[in-house]
């Protein structure tokens, strides 16, 4: 997240939107459940189920084999994804690099691994294409302010996002997919103004939608309402009754995130985060490190966040525009 001006957000929750379960307790059940939810296996013709089914309804850690066979990809475990917070550089200049690195561990192969400079920034850019027309950009920032390890803030969506191409990376899509790590978000959404600004006008009804992953690991599951298109707010809570999680809706004052860069393109954004009240006292500071990290926070954002790009990816392109 990106503080204006050097200032501090607040986070203002409406109780009303708001689980009222026990957040570390809930989000730990949400985790079991979803770790265990039925599998369908494909057809005796061997068709491919559709992107959307195979991501609600596969078990966590598919066995290689029969992902190969179904040609359906993999969903993460609680596990896998814990070892990947593990590994967050506390050194910004390190970032990218492990970043690539992470990327290679999901199966990207070096010829992927595009860093796109753009307006004296570095992006790290994956691009899939589909068979069709549409685009949905799915992104992260990997820098970090100077004081703590930039474990939550956002070596956490940055994990979440690596995991989403790993889950998707060969798994036959209509709509193209970019995989995008942005730079310099934190120095006032440098990575992705660029971006953004690179897109021509012409071009941007091309852009179904776009999700940001930023800040999970501290409560659970919500949309930054302020930072958020209306119309994905909805699809999101939508989903989040259909998957039986509980999902917040917040507004952070004094506060940005990558979502604006494509909103301000007029293209449909959505950030996706995990924070809680009390959150300034940790992010932006020395005590942003991996041991506040709490792992099924990060999980269950990694396997919502999945579920929307599946949703959007089957859905009309313009579903996100008035």
């Amino acid at each position: 997240m990106a503080a204006e001006q050097g200032r501090y957000a607040k986070l203002d929750r409406d109780s009303r939107r708001l689980p009222q379960r026990s957040t570390m307790e809930s989000l730990q059940n949400d985790v079991c459940r979803l770790s265990h939810t039925r599998k369908r296996r494909p057809s005796a013709t061997g068709l491919v189920v559709p992107l959307f089914t195979f991501v609600l309804l596969a078990p966590a850690s598919i066995k290689p084999d029969y992902a190969a066979q179904a040609q359906q990809g993999v969903i993460s475990t609680q596990e896998e994804i814990a070892r990947d917070l593990a590994l967050a550089p506390c050194n910004d200049l390190e970032r990218l690099n492990a970043v690539k690195a992470l990327f290679l561990k999901m199966g990207a192969r070096e010829d992927e691994l595009n860093v796109e400079k753009l307006d004296g920034v570095e992006n790290l850019v994956l691009r899939k294409k589909g068979t069709s027309t549409g685009t949905i950009i799915v992104g992260a920032h990997y820098d970090k302010v100077a004081d703590g390890c930039g474990a939550i803030d956002n070596w956490t969506g940055i994990v979440a996002l690596a995991h989403i191409f790993r889950s998707l990376k060969d798994y036959p899509i209509q709509k193209s997919l970019v995989f995008v790590a942005f730079g310099k978000e934190e120095q006032g959404l440098l990575g992705s103004k660029a971006m953004a600004k690179a897109i021509k006008k012409e071009e941007a009804d091309g852009y179904c939608a776009m999700v940001n992953i930023d800040s999970l690991g501290m409560g659970g599951l919500e949309v930054i309402e302020n930072l958020s298109s209306g119309l994905l707010i909805k699809r999101a809570v939508d989903l989040a009754k259909r998957m039986k999680l509980p999902l917040g809706r917040a507004n952070l004052n004094f506060a940005d995130a990558d979502s604006s860069s494509f909103i301000s393109k007029k293209i449909p954004a959505i950030t996706i985060a995990g924070i809680s009240n009390g959150w300034e006292a940790i992010l932006h500071s020395v005590g942003d490190q991996v041991k506040r990290v709490h792992v099924p926070s990060v999980y269950v954002g990694y396997r919502f966040a999945l579920a929307l790009v599946a949703e959007l990816h089957e859905l009309p392109c313009g579903v996100g525009r008035k």
